[in-house]
């Protein structure tokens, strides 16, 4: 079950409350270059990404934030260190949401600054704490960081931001410790109803960043925390943007999408199935892309090494192929409709599924232009 959670909005798009789990990203380009800042961001939003952070470090890189605001409708949070001026002029240039840690911000008079920006513009703050940003006094108290650290942060900070009259607020206490991650975002909330953006701080390359984000986001997700979600990884942000929604999928959060499940293979395996699985999995992906778009309801696709893991295991497979020696079967829910050579079988599994796609989209364009029809007669 979901934690409740107050509702804030950013841009148009609502988080908490019981709305679905949005997906995250920030930009690595250069943000004084426009131009590549909105190459970037258009990609992560063509990949699935629904809120956008972008650094603002000095006064040239807010005058382009301004510019790109212009120029894009996804939601943009504009993340500030040290210079609330910055955060007061993002905020006058459009965005939607701000990101500050209030202890290095620019003392009470910087915090009162961008609260009251932020409260007449109507738009939530996130308070972020991570673990190399734990306030002194608090460091001293507790040795060194951790959860308890964290947590005393995040709420001290929000009783400032609140004081001063602001209760759009979305909080995070991010750790690259896994553990001390899980740990610090329990203790949140159990200790607060505001929204909750969720991820593993400097997570590393994809190859450990992958896990750890699935391992600490997985877990927190399954406890039902977490409003927004962000991978962090040392690579492309676009790379972060399927993970997430994969992390979402496999624990309950995201229906749509293409749900792939291939067996591990074992010595009955008469195939190349490690290939075949690539293929189609490669294949798929930008197809689901077009599901996304259309609202499809996911679909589940299984591409099994024998018999034995075939129908009967993957039977809630939407569509599925079980390999023998050189070829294999092809079964629909469960059910087997023909065999298909072994070269076929990706050709096989992605018509299927593009084909379902159309229909879907014929079935859409049917039932608006009844609807469409009626209203009509209405009038």
């Amino acid at each position: 079950m979901r934690r409740k959670s107050r509702r804030v909005m950013c841009g148009g798009l609502p988080i908490g409350d019981g709305a679905p789990v949005s997906i995250q990203s920030m930009t690595n380009t250069d943000t004084r270059d426009t131009e590549a800042t909105l190459k970037q961001i258009r990609q992560l939003e063509e990949a699935g990404c629904q809120i956008v952070r972008i650094s603002v470090p000095d006064r040239e890189a807010a005058e382009a934030f301004h510019q790109i605001r212009k120029k894009t409708e996804i939601p943009l949070v504009a993340d500030i260190h040290f210079d609330y001026r910055l955060a007061v002029e993002a905020i006058r240039a459009g965005a939607d949401k701000v990101r500050i840690n209030p202890g290095n911000i620019g003392g009470e008079d910087g915090v009162r600054a961008v609260t009251d920006a932020a409260r007449k513009r109507r738009i939530p703050v996130r308070i972020g704490v991570n673990s190399g940003s734990i306030e002194k006094d608090i460091l001293k108290k507790y040795g060194s960081p951790c959860a308890e650290g964290l947590v005393e942060s995040a709420l001290r900070n929000t009783k400032l931001v609140e004081k001063m009259g602001l209760e759009d607020i979305v909080l995070s206490v991010k750790s690259s410790d896994v553990v001390m991650n899980y740990r610090a975002y329990l203790l949140l909330a159990e200790r607060t109803d505001y929204p909750l953006h969720i991820g593993v701080t400097e997570s590393g390359t994809p190859s450990t960043g992958i896990i750890k984000s699935s391992v600490g986001l997985g877990a927190l997700l399954l406890a039902g925390i977490g409003d927004t979600i962000r991978v962090s990884l040392t690579a492309d942000p676009v790379r972060e943007i399927p993970v997430a929604r994969e992390i979402l999928k496999n624990t309950g959060n995201f229906d749509g999408g293409i749900d792939f499940v291939s067996c591990p293979t074992c010595s009955r395996c008469r195939t190349d199935l490690t290939a075949i699985a690539d293929e189609i999995a490669f294949r798929l992906g930008g197809i689901e892309n077009e599901m996304l778009k259309k609202g499809m309801p996911k679909v589940k696709v299984a591409v099994m090494g024998c018999a034995v893991n075939g129908p009967g295991e993957a039977s809630d497979a939407d569509f599925g192929i079980a390999c023998g020696d050189g070829k294999g079967v092809f079964f629909r829910n469960g059910h087997v409709e023909g065999t298909v050579d072994e070269a076929d079988m990706a050709d096989r599994i992605v018509s299927e599924v593009r084909r379902l796609t159309e229909k879907y989209a014929v079935c859409q364009k049917r039932e608006e232009a009844e609807r469409y029809r009626q209203e009509g007669e209405e009038e």
